[in-house]
């Protein structure tokens, strides 16, 4: 009888987690090399706290004035005037620890780094 009601216990719990999952798919942000990009938990919305050592270990992802924004892009400007690639209003960056194309070895150093990844709406099936 216990063997029974584990077997029915185990099928109900598979069944209600077949019948409530959601599948969210968020696709990693890279530059055009490749190069995974990220966002900084102590940036305020697009405004970059990260300069001098911080910005030599987390390079802000740079933009020329004249580029065009596409939809969730935007651009700040940095202190020294020059502007950087923001997504969903925060500043992005690339990260010095990464060395190929698809890392994503700076995902959640210090606690305040992760890795930028596009909005995307969910589903449920």
């Amino acid at each position: 009888m216990k063997l029974q009601f584990n077997i029915i216990q185990t099928l109900a719990v598979v069944l209600i987690a077949i019948g409530s999952s959601s599948v969210f798919a968020a696709e990693i942000l890279t530059n055009k090399e490749g190069m995974t990009l990220y966002t900084f938990d102590k940036d305020a919305k697009s405004v970059s706290n990260c300069y001098d050592g911080c910005a030599v270990k987390w390079p802000p992802f740079m933009a020329k004035s004249n580029a065009a924004v596409k939809d969730g892009y935007g651009m700040t400007t940095r202190k020294d005037g020059s502007k950087q690639w923001t997504y969903d209003n925060k500043p992005l960056y690339t990260w010095v620890g990464d060395t190929q194309k698809g890392d994503t070895k700076g995902d959640g150093v210090g606690g305040v780094w992760h890795v930028a990844k596009e909005k995307t709406s969910g589903y449920s099936y």
